[in-house]
């Protein structure tokens, strides 16, 4: 059982262009044998860092066309990912990408492991521009997928799915080991939320939670002319794991360039040596004060 866990985060600038989904496929790669050559079990992207493939998008393609045309790219860009982490040994959260389920889309994120599996996490909880039939129309996920590999328990809540209590205590009795949290937000108020609630995650869970988020903006977006995010890796607030509940963290990049502006890839954590092992005794019951998979519903509401 993994006693020590090593990630990559890459909060990615959209506003390089590519041009292609091969060239999407190249940067990807790139960061992936980086998380490699640093030691990293994982390499966790943002939520629409698929937003990227907009620098390719057809002439006259409407906004409400966007979300389709990118879900028709989708499953090509899965299958060139799908070699990637047994070749470098680094599991992929490839960000989420819209896909079509029925007569509808998803944001679904989609994790590839090294042994082969690839395992969707539908977002459950949309934003107002995601379900506006006049932009994206997006429909929500209805399940949230427990994925055991290499003796960690893992889930993956995308972006305002982490700001939902209710998503925490359906969690809470799953003893996972990481929550993964890729998000994208326009504003430092929604980075704000997501990471903030992100690291109220690994209390309540006493868990790991890695969240990260795109910069920049996508060339051809209509969308999202700015991103605001950073990276960062949180566990519970315990006397041996530092006190603070961060062991790792890059603080936000805002603008509508990113970091290191169309050169840059954004910015790149790797969060080294998380005592994830330490954390299970912790949730096992050595924890200073936390009360186990607590939920509220013996509690009464009275009215006075």
């Amino acid at each position: 059982m993994t006693d020590t866990l090593t990630l990559a985060l890459w909060a990615t600038n959209l506003s390089v262009p590519v041009n292609g989904l091969d060239g999407w496929v190249a940067r990807v790669e790139a960061k992936m044998a980086e998380a490699a050559a640093a030691g990293a079990a994982f390499l966790i992207m943002p939520e629409y860092a698929s937003e990227q493939w907009l620098s390719f998008k057809p002439d006259g393609l409407r906004p409400t066309e966007e979300i389709g045309w990118m879900a028709d790219q989708a499953p090509a860009a899965l299958e060139l990912l799908k070699p990637l982490p047994q070749k470098h040994g680094v599991a992929l959260l490839a960000g989420s990408m819209p896909w079509q389920v029925g007569e509808g889309y998803r944001n679904r994120a989609w994790l590839v492991l090294p042994d082969g599996r690839t395992i969707a996490q539908d977002k459950l909880a949309l934003t107002p521009g995601e379900q506006d039939a006049d932009n994206w129309n997006l429909a929500t996920g209805d399940e949230i997928r427990i994925v055991e590999w290499n003796g960690l328990r893992l889930a993956t809540l995308i972006c305002l799915d982490v700001e939902m209590p209710a998503l925490s205590s359906l969690l809470a009795p799953q003893d996972l080991d990481l929550l993964m949290v890729p998000s994208m937000t326009y504003y430092l108020s929604g980075y704000s939320r997501v990471f903030g609630c992100a690291k109220a995650r690994a209390i309540e869970l006493m868990s790991t939670v890695a969240a990260t988020g795109c910069v920049g903006a996508a060339p051809g977006t209509t969308q999202n002319d700015q991103n605001v995010s950073g990276c960062a890796v949180y566990v519970p607030c315990e006397v041996e794991l530092g006190f603070t509940g961060i062991h790792a963290a890059v603080g936000p990049v805002d603008g509508d360039r990113g970091a290191g502006g169309e050169e840059g890839d954004g910015p790149f954590l790797i969060a080294r040596d998380i005592p994830v092992g330490l954390i299970r005794q912790k949730r096992a019951g050595a924890a200073e004060v936390w009360p186990g998979a607590w939920n509220a519903g013996h509690v009464r509401l009275t009215p006075q």
